[in-house]
């Protein structure tokens, strides 16, 4: 059974288009996860070994997310390919319908130790195999449960923007240093406006410290299961370190720590269990808005310039973007107002007749007690009859605040018996000398609530809200086209796994053309390995050897990748067929 995506989050997927991969993209991948394996065996957690198999993932070529989709349905999740940066909200919503957001891109040769923007290594290698265990995999779907609903500002919005387009232009290449320059002065400038730590930024920094730098067991013999860590031989590897400090798990500690994504991490928490995370995260969910409600969370909402939904006393749910809305001299609000559209809904799904598209110039509500004291949500049907609020009736209520509205009852939306929405014809809504609604301007739909209970990001109904006029996801088209060398590349991972029995002389003749290529090390690399295994000392292999010597003393910065190569294939011998 493969997860279904819903609506609202198409437009953030793609198409894989797994044969738009090249051959140094797959040697890109296999090159990482060989060192990952080998390194993680014994650090990583263990179900991270098992995961991989389990989650679809080939240590020799890029996974194919549709076969990852399709085994992870087996543990009731999946995955879905995305292309690079989405916005925190929609990646916590993939998390909390049981779907791992996979970057469909890979990073370069050139960027094999660290890329600036996610891709297919991270998210693929990183996250997937360790969503094996299953008290693992309910914190992860329970955490984007909560995320998504996490408020960050607008301010925080625009830092977003600017560092993908920073990192879009590191990772795709081709950008000039003016354009480089210009891209980070404009996260400079962005950063520069935020001030504050909203609940989406503290939010990130505890999925940073756990699901992406995360370790398990004691302080003095942790296991991996972070996916930055198990995505980075060099980072993972050092995780023994002394000069990486290991503290023990606290929820709070962790969303006081900043993080640099472009450094080594100097500090790693420790949790003593999995449980143990599912209790910190519950625990900072108690400060979130969609917890706490009241005019604190309405002002958060109104500060994020962005989507946002108001659950009031009633249960009634409000969607929109919102505005600072009407208060009294406390600051604390008497009366909800958008300027943009909105939608009506109640236990996560929109009203009938309650959509965007009826409430498309904006929305404004009273809240609070009526002026005798009472709450009007708490009033049986009989009651409400008494106040003149029933189908057909002309009436005036007046709230505590000052508020009135006059018109006709057209219609008393219930919930469990009890109202929930009032709409009027022919209304007048004033506050004071202010109007708030004219009779011209249609019906006006009343909501009932004393208070709000709830402020959370994003919408009570994303289908509804957003679905209808998602962009579909587009088809991936990798930037690159096959070279040359792609071609020998293809050549000798042919060999690799077809094993022919004039495979020297067909590597002899790669070899010959790589001599157009003297910088490349990664398939010269590969070469070496498979002579080794064909037991094929002195001439070829060791002219090979030779060059990467030799590339080793001029490029200082290969010395390591290309030390690490060829300990591992000494370790992980190929077994060609």
């Amino acid at each position: 059974m493969t997860k279904h995506i819903p609506a609202h989050l198409r437009q953030y997927t793609v198409q894989q288009n797994y044969a738009s991969y090249t051959p140094i993209n797959h040697a890109v991948w296999r090159y990482v996860m060989r060192q990952n394996h080998e390194t993680m065996k014994d650090l990583a957690h263990e179900a991270y070994t098992d995961g991989l198999k389990a989650s679809g993932i080939s240590i020799e070529q890029i996974p194919d997310v549709a076969e990852m989709n399709e085994k992870l349905g087996r543990f009731g999740l999946g995955a879905a390919t995305i292309d690079g940066f989405i916005p925190g909200v929609a990646f916590f919503d993939f998390q909390s319908h049981g779907i791992l957001p996979v970057v469909a891109e890979i990073r370069k040769l050139e960027n094999i130790q660290y890329t600036p923007a996610p891709d297919m290594i991270h998210e693929a290698a990183g996250h997937a195999p360790i969503l094996a265990d299953e008290t693992y995999a309910a914190y992860v779907r329970r955490f984007g449960e909560i995320g998504k609903k996490a408020i960050a500002t607008k301010e925080e919005h625009d830092v977003f923007e600017a560092v993908r387009t920073y990192s879009n232009l590191l990772e795709k290449g081709g950008a000039t240093e003016e354009q480089l320059e210009t891209a980070k002065q404009q996260i400079a400038e962005k950063e520069a406006l935020v001030t504050g730590e909203s609940e989406a930024e503290l939010i990130g920094r505890l999925y940073w410290w756990t699901v992406e730098y995360g370790l398990i067991g004691t302080v003095d013999n942790p296991k991996i299961y972070g996916a930055g860590l198990l995505s980075s031989v060099e980072e993972g590897g050092n995780i023994l370190s002394p000069d990486v400090k290991k503290v023990p798990y606290d929820m709070e500690q962790a969303v006081r720590t900043t993080f640099d994504i472009t450094k080594p991490q100097p500090q790693l928490f420790v949790c003593q269990s999995f449980e143990e995370l599912m209790d910190g995260l519950e625990a900072f969910a108690e400060t979130m808005a969609f917890r706490r409600g009241g005019t604190e969370s309405v002002d958060k909402a109104v500060a994020s310039g962005s989507t946002a939904t108001i659950e009031l006393s009633s249960g009634l749910q409000l969607t929109s973007t919102w505005d600072a809305g009407r208060r009294n001299d406390d600051g604390l609000l008497y009366y909800l107002q958008a300027s943009s559209p909105t939608a009506l809904a109640f236990g996560d799904v929109q009203l009938p007749d309650h959509g965007r598209d009826v409430h498309a110039d904006g929305y404004g509500t009273p809240i609070g007690l009526l002026e005798d004291g009472r709450a009007l949500e708490t009033l049986k049907q009989d009651e409400l009859a008494n106040l003149g609020v029933t189908e057909g009736q002309e009436t005036t209520l007046t709230f505590v605040s000052g508020v009135k509205v006059d018109g006709r009852v057209e219609q008393v939306h219930y919930e469990d018996g009890l109202p929930v929405l009032v709409r009027w014809s022919k209304a007048t809504v004033t506050d004071g000398e202010a109007r708030l609604f004219e009779p011209s301007w249609g019906m006006y739909d009343m909501a009932v609530g004393t208070g709000v209970t709830s402020v959370s990001a994003g919408a009570a109904d994303s289908e509804a809200f957003f679905g209808s006029d998602a962009p579909a996801g587009s088809s991936l088209n990798h930037e690159q086209e096959e070279t040359e060398l792609d071609a020998l590349y293809g050549e000798v991972r042919s060999i690799r796994e077809h094993g022919p029995a004039d495979a020297v002389d067909q590597l002899q003749a790669v070899h010959q053309a790589l001599q157009e290529h003297p910088a490349d090390w990664l398939l010269r690399l590969e070469i070496v390995e498979i002579l080794e295994e064909l037991d094929q000392p002195g001439g070829l292999l060791a002219k090979v050897q030779a060059e990467l010597v030799q590339l080793q003393e001029t490029r200082p910065e290969l010395e390591k990748l290309i030390t690490n190569g060829l300990q591992v294939a000494a370790k992980a011998p190929l077994r060609m067929q």
